[in-house]
């Protein structure tokens, strides 16, 4: 069951790399939730692929550092749609 979680975490991990995507996407992706993949990511990959995390870790610091950027840009579009 554990190697079944931790390949499901190297595969999140590879898939918002590649497309560098955020959790939400991931999630949407795969078909789970929000909370499994970030579960997945930061307490089973860091075991699993300690590579592999510090490179997910940086994309989701830096998803992070930008998400109240990507929360104006979507209330804008909101507000202009509805003109």
């Amino acid at each position: 069951m554990t190697d079944d979680k931790d390949e499901r975490a190297r595969r999140l991990a590879v898939y918002m790399i590649e497309s560098g995507g955020t959790v939400r996407s991931a999630a949407d992706h795969f078909g789970i939730s929000k909370s499994t993949v970030h579960k997945d990511l930061c307490d089973l990959l860091p075991r699993a692929s300690p590579a592999l995390y510090a490179r997910v870790r940086e994309l989701m610091d830096k998803n992070k550092s930008e998400r109240h950027i990507r929360g104006g840009m979507a209330t804008k579009q909101k507000y202009k749609k509805m003109r």
